[in-house]
């Protein structure tokens, strides 16, 4: 039994719900306190009420504390292959057309150091939980090689077996080479739940399947990770209606809009979630909110591409789960939550109005948003009960000069900041604004060789 008092806490927004009711509270706390036991918040309130005595104690005076960040969408591997020339100014499918070569070179190496570059990328931005996905395994990798990654960090993680199996001479986007046996894709989705998927409350890893997008994969494939994964009880991951490119390829292609092919294929319910989703319609977000279906909103990675601004005022509005991604590397170019928070809440300003979207709500879709949508009640949010992770923010940051007004909101107007500590099960991973786990600088030095032989070969 380990004990974790982090006290002092100048500002402690806790954003709690009730278990019963599903009612939200944002609770502010000054000169606050949390008492965790085993890496799980046991109290919490001012600082002179709670325990005077843990085995760990942390001084968090000066400091702003907020749930842990969840990201609900990545492409972690894409972070070698950042501002590649004829890809900085495409569209999606020309984008994609002209990484695939290069990805096509990736091996368990490849997969292993870029998962560590960005997961340490997300923890130093007070990010606690990322979900990735994971679709290309050309050569020897494997999911296990960033499952690896992800245990080094130290983050709690949700990887997503991904798949393409329609290539270029079936009709698809991806060159055939990049491609798998649907079979094998199957047996090895089973391989994978079977040797790392966790069910229980507060697991540090958990296995969805997430065949990659309706142009790379067949409608059976589809189908039969839906029914894969109801049987294993893991989640399903996929991309959706992301530009108006993909609206016309699902058009053409099966007759029908997006939602309404998910709908036929079994791609809706609690356990699912989307990423992008920027082009559904008033009658999609309807059948998302009627379903649960998630969606993993990648506000920064739509407008790199010129995908559109997706409509998350109506999904929020119409009740559906809303959690931020912050995508791939490669699309984004960056992988900070909180930026993605601020670019959420300035986007849904340029299409509504400066009302449209206010900094807790944005920062309600970092947090407890991105837990619905991976379907974990035991995150989100700092109250008993749920794990102790979360992000703590120096108040003395430049960045945070004539901000004493409101230090909470001043995280995404004023950003993006990096956390001074970041806190997985009552762990840190970041501590003092430096990584715990790992070395830095080794991690970069070895992911730049990987890029270079990249660029070189």
């Amino acid at each position: 039994m380990s004990t974790l008092l982090v006290k002092n806490i100048s500002h402690l927004f806790t954003l709690q719900r009730d278990s019963l009711t599903g009612e939200e509270f944002e609770v502010e706390l000054q000169d606050a306190a949390l008492f965790c036991r085993d890496g799980i918040i046991e109290q919490l309130g001012v600082t002179s009420d709670l325990p005077t005595q843990a085995d760990e104690i942390l001084d968090l005076s000066g400091h702003v504390v907020i749930p842990g960040l969840v990201n609900t969408h990545h492409h972690l591997y894409q972070n070698l292959t950042r501002v590649v020339p004829g890809s900085q100014d495409a569209p999606l499918f020309g984008w994609l057309q002209t990484l695939y070569p290069i990805w096509g070179k990736l091996g368990a190496d490849h997969i292993y150091s870029s998962a560590r570059v960005g997961l340490a990328e997300l923890a130093l931005s007070g990010c606690t939980t990322s979900s990735d996905h994971l679709y290309l395994f050309p050569n020897d990798a494997r999911l296990d090689d960033e499952i690896r990654a992800a245990q080094d960090i130290g983050l709690r993680f949700h990887a997503t077996r991904g798949s393409m199996s329609i290539g270029e001479s079936s009709g698809g986007l991806p060159p055939d080479v990049l491609v798998e046996d649907e079979e094998a894709i199957l047996q090895d989705c089973i391989r994978v739940i079977e040797t790392h998927h966790d069910s229980s409350p507060f697991a540090m890893i958990r296995i969805a399947l997430a065949p990659c997008s309706p142009f790379s994969v067949s409608q059976k494939l589809m189908r039969d990770s839906s029914e894969m994964a109801r049987k294993f009880s893991v989640g399903l991951h996929t991309h959706l209606a992301e530009n108006v490119e993909d609206i016309k390829y699902s058009q053409e292609k099966f007759g029908m809009r997006p939602g309404e092919y998910i709908q036929t294929l079994g791609w809706t319910g609690s356990d699912v979630w989307h990423a992008h989703c920027v082009q559904l319609d008033t009658e999609e977000i309807q059948l998302f909110a009627k379903t649960e279906t998630g969606v993993a909103h990648c506000p920064c990675s739509n407008m790199r591409l010129a995908s559109g601004i997706a409509p998350v005022r109506e999904m929020i509005d119409a009740g559906v789960r809303v959690g931020l991604g912050v995508d791939g590397s490669a699309s984004n170019d960056s992988a900070h939550l909180l930026n993605e928070a601020r670019q959420a809440l300035l986007l849904q300003r340029v299409l509504k109005g400066a009302s449209a979207l206010t900094a807790r709500e944005a920062l309600k879709i970092a947090t407890l948003g991105g837990a619905d949508v991976l379907n974990r009640e035991d995150i989100g949010s700092l109250q008993v009960g749920k794990a102790a992770d979360f992000a703590a923010f120096r108040t003395d940051h430049i960045n945070m000069a004539g901000c004493s007004w409101d230090p909470v909101a001043a995280l995404i107007f004023c950003g993006p900041f990096d956390a001074a500590y970041t806190i997985v099960q009552g762990k840190q991973v970041v501590a003092e604004g430096q990584l715990v786990n790992q070395d830095l600088s080794e991690l970069l030095s070895y992911h730049r060789r990987l890029t270079i032989d990249l660029v070189e070969n």
